[in-house]
């Protein structure tokens, strides 16, 4: 029997090796949300687990919910369960069943996690889709520019150069740039790929990563935009962790994980000692002018009136909120600045053709 364990082990291993099969989002909501459900009903965990098996549609999503239930079958907690399976169970969904499991309450637990992972999932597609036109108009401008200086321009402007006229000085700038990008654009283009292959691959290094961070935080319009997106991160992971009852030095630690610029989680690394030495939350916090004030104000009113779950709820809530208004304020900016900014090179482009026409008509007049 351990042979053949052994066996079917390997053979799961090297298929996720290679195929890396994972529980997409709306099947981990679902999963959180229906067993949630079960375990309300009054469940066991060995049951529930075996109900969601049984109607379970995917082939991999069935074997994941069998492995969960044979280890729970076999002694093992949830969450150690849990663990075994690391790429379809984040670290702060583990540590969130954890203190779950700790206080009794994993139904209530796994239904505001599935509640976080919506909210969650809901803004990242709001940034996705703000930003989705802007880019979209950027990659047409680029290839109608392309078109334009490669073929359109040397096509009309060569009739002129054939009849020995002098040319315009705008028409003349619109023939080296149509020169460059014919002959030195692939180059161009390459170099430019090199480019940002070098810089993904010194982003693996932590000191340089961080200057880049640091400098994403002072960037004008963007930076308040980064602090926003991170804070959001920072507070709802907080705020289900207090909720579900954990302590606030763990909460911090696995709210500090889910904050992408490494300027932010190093603040947060000291306000972190800075509670483990007694302060508290809210002083910490204003010591560091990348987290909103608003936020701070409303932990220390959940200091004061010792709620801080709910108020950490409601500052997550108006994070989201701010959040969401940063990004249409910076797509609604970058829309018709792109299109200006395509409208003038256009212009130029059109000026720089028509130019030797008009003086081609003065001269015959």
């Amino acid at each position: 029997i351990e042979e053949i364990t052994s066996q079917i082990d390997q053979e799961t291993s090297s298929k996720k090796i290679f195929f890396s099969e994972k529980l997409s989002f709306n099947e981990l909501v679902v999963f959180t949300r229906q067993l949630s459900s079960l375990l309300g009903a009054s469940l066991t965990l060995e049951k529930s687990l075996s109900a969601l098996s049984d109607q379970a549609d995917r082939k991999y999503m069935k074997e994941l919910i069998t492995s969960l239930r044979s280890e729970i079958s076999a002694g093992s907690s949830f969450s150690n369960a849990l663990a075994k399976n690391p790429n379809d169970f984040s670290e702060i969904f583990r540590g969130l069943v954890k203190s779950g499991e700790q206080i009794g309450q994993l139904s209530k637990v796994l239904s505001k996690l599935a509640d976080y992972l919506e909210r969650r999932h809901a803004l990242v597609n709001k940034v996705r889709l703000a930003f989705t036109y802007p880019a979209i108009v950027t990659i047409v401008a680029f290839l109608v520019v392309v078109f334009l200086l490669t073929y359109v321009v040397p096509q009309v402007v060569s009739v002129f150069t054939q009849t020995q006229q002098d040319l315009p000085i705008l028409t003349k700038l619109m023939l080296l740039i149509s020169s460059f990008a014919q002959n030195w654009g692939g180059y161009f283009l390459g170099l430019l790929i090199g480019f940002l292959i070098l810089f993904r691959f010194s982003l693996k290094n932590h000191t340089f990563k961080f200057k880049w961070h640091s400098l994403l935080l002072h960037i004008p319009g963007y930076g308040k935009f980064e602090k926003s997106l991170n804070s959001v991160r920072f507070t709802s992971t907080l705020a289900i962790s207090s909720a579900a009852g954990v302590p606030i030095l763990i909460a911090l630690q696995i709210s500090k994980d889910t904050i992408s610029n490494l300027v932010m989680k190093k603040q947060v690394d000291q306000v972190i000692e800075d509670v483990r030495e007694g302060m508290s939350l809210s002083k910490s916090l204003s010591s560091h002018p990348n987290f909103p004030p608003l936020l701070i104000h409303m932990i220390r009113a959940g200091e004061i009136t010792g709620n801080l779950p709910d108020m950490l709820d409601r500052a997550s809530d108006n994070q989201e909120s701010d959040l969401e208004r940063r990004t249409m304020f910076l797509a609604n900016i970058l829309e018709p600045s792109l299109i200006l900014f395509m409208g003038i090179f256009v212009l130029f482009i059109v000026l720089a053709v028509l130019m030797p026409i008009i003086e081609i008509n003065q001269l015959i007049q």
